[in-house]
């Protein structure tokens, strides 16, 4: 693949490796799967899976580019002189996927620069649904689609009518500031909802089935592709710091200002800063 390609192209490749990768996961989780290791506490597991199938996305990533970046979650970074940069989660809530949830993804970003949210050029994002078979497909400027029909941003009136998507990190200190953070969010929005993994919940935010998504803490693998979906549908992307850590925030633009507002003075509340 020439070094110029397209954001089309190289989503396009992404979503060819993402799929080879989906089916592979799948036929592990159906054969049954185990914990291979745990990283940062005793419920931050991975599977043989995670690790299998990130090696198959990394040597297709090899075959077809080899002279790009790639930051993967199990495997590590190896830079590159191209300029591009892959980050990959292979299973995108791998305890979803340790006990038999369908929600989990693969999940493949495409970046120009280093794998960092703050500084990188978004160019292509691909999230693959194994269970279900459903591709989340973006390229900068043309858009996000879901099996080929394309997404857009919800539009809510107010913050009170705003379903807000959340997650958790892995130590006990983590949730509890997160916790705190949600209650002081619970009662100014809709409703909130807690599904698992990212990459997905971006996408949900893309598809309007979500007003918005939020959590401090996620690593770039775990938002690198479904970040490029909310964004060509529409969504507004917000990260900043907060106690050390970087909080994401993907909303509808109708509401991402004061969402945005509200969460920082929680956080500030809830981590004492």
């Amino acid at each position: 693949m020439a070094s110029d390609c397209t954001p089309s192209q190289f989503a396009d490749l992404a979503e060819t490796i993402a799929r080879e990768a989906a089916t592979l996961a799948a036929r592990r989780r159906a054969e049954g799967v185990e914990v291979a290791d745990r990283k940062s506490s005793i419920v931050d597991v991975v599977t043989a899976a995670d690790r299998e199938v990130e090696a198959l996305i990394r040597a297709r990533i090899a075959e077809a580019r080899p002279d790009d970046a790639f930051h993967g979650e199990e495997s590590g970074s190896a830079s590159g002189e191209s300029g591009i940069t892959w980050v990959v989660d292979p299973i995108d809530g791998t305890v979803n996927y340790l006990y038999g949830s369908a929600e989990y993804g693969v999940s493949i970003g495409v970046v120009r620069g280093s794998a960092d949210p703050m500084t990188w050029e978004p160019i292509a994002g691909i999230v693959v649904a194994p269970a279900t078979g459903v591709v989340f497909r973006a390229a900068a400027g043309q858009g996000a689609t879901r099996d080929g029909v394309p997404l857009s941003v919800s539009a809510p009136a107010s913050l009170a009518e705003t379903l807000v998507a959340t997650g958790f990190g892995y130590t006990a200190d983590r949730r509890r500031e997160q916790v705190a953070v949600l209650a002081g969010l619970i009662g100014e929005v809709r409703d909130i909802r807690r599904g698992g993994a990212a990459s997905l919940d971006c996408c949900a935010v893309g598809a309007g089935v979500v007003d918005a998504y939020y959590e401090r803490g996620i690593n770039p693998w775990d938002m690198a592709g479904g970040s490029v979906v909310a964004r060509e549908a529409g969504a507004s992307v917000r990260i900043w710091e907060a106690g050390g850590t970087r909080s994401f925030l993907f909303a509808s633009p109708a509401v991402a200002d004061d969402l945005e507002a509200l969460l920082r003075g929680l956080e500030a509340e809830a981590l004492g800063v």
